[in-house]
Formats: C-alpha cells, sequence, structure tokens
C-alpha cells in the first residue's frame, strides 16, 4: 500500500507519523465526557471563584458605605464648629448644652432635630469666615489679612490640612 515506517501518511506525506493514541477511562462515561472527579473539581473551584469575587465585591461597597457615613459625619462636626465660630465671631451668645440635660433629653431622636446639612452649607458658612473674618476654622486661627490667610492656609477644605 506504499507505507514506510516512521515516515507520514497521505498522498504528499502530510498526515500523522505517530499512531492515535491509546487512552484507557476508568469511569464508565461517555467518550467526549472528561472525568467524573475532574467535572467536580473545576465546578468546585469555578464556584469558589464567583463567592470569592461575591465577597469581595460586598466588602468595597460595604466600605464605600462606611467611607461616606463617615465623610457626612465628618461635614457635620464641621458644619457645628464652623457655626460656632460665626457666632463667636459675630458676638452672638453660644450656649453650650450640659452633660446633664443631654441625658434627660436622651429619649427624644437627635437625628430628627438635626436640619440635613450638606457640603455646600459647610463650604458656604467656611467661605463666609474666610471672606468675612479672615478666619480659618480647619486651622483654627484668625488671620490679620487676606494675603496672611492666603500665604498662611492651606486650602478651604479639611482634606487639604
Amino acid at each position: 500500500m506504499g507505507y514506510t515506517p516512521g515516515s507520514a501518511l497521505g498522498k504528499e506525506g502530510s498526515g500523522r507519523v505517530e499512531p492515535v493514541g491509546l487512552d484507557i477511562r476508568r469511569s464508565r462515561a461517555g467518550i467526549g465526557r472528561e472525568d467524573p472527579l475532574k467535572e467536580k473539581r473545576k465546578r468546585e473551584k469555578i464556584e469558589f471563584e464567583r463567592k470569592k469575587k461575591n465577597e469581595e465585591a460586598l466588602m468595597a461597597e460595604f466600605g464605600s458605605w462606611q467611607k461616606s457615613q463617615w465623610r457626612s459625619r465628618r461635614v457635620v462636626v464641621n458644619y457645628k464648629k464652623a457655626k460656632a465660630a460665626v457666632d463667636q465671631l459675630e458676638n452672638k451668645e453660644f450656649v453650650v448644652p450640659k452633660k446633664h440635660e443631654e441625658e434627660e433629653e436622651g429619649g427624644q431622636d437627635e437625628e430628627e432635630e438635626e436640619e440635613e446639612v450638606t457640603e455646600e452649607d459647610l463650604q458656604d458658612i467656611v467661605m463666609k469666615l474666610r471672606d468675612e473674618y479672615q478666619y480659618c476654622p480647619f486651622c483654627g486661627i484668625q488671620y490679620e489679612s487676606m494675603e496672611a490667610l492666603f500665604s498662611s492656609c492651606p486650602g478651604t477644605n479639611e482634606d487639604d490640612h
């Protein structure tokens, strides 16, 4: 038939050189199917990776939520400090609540009494302090002039300080 050992099959010799290999299967699965144990490990690995990605996404989401909560609390605290500074600079009477008064009012929710403070509100009051009084609430210093304020103060928000 024209076969010579060690040469490729076909008219032009571009076919197989080695015969088709023999693969002994230990399971009763069909020819096109992988070993059931390998398939099970593969599914478990895919499931583990999916759960890991889901957990990482949840952690990132929780972290960003927690960061936004912290940031909003910082805005409220900074707003209250700036408002107290404005009141003091305008010679308004500023009364600090005493501890026992807060404990008596403990049944009321503070969040209901508290108005919603935004970053724009904080920025407005900070700019008022800087423009009218040359005062930076983050530095805690009242400067002599606007030039001294601009040269000594690092910026208009807490992140700059």
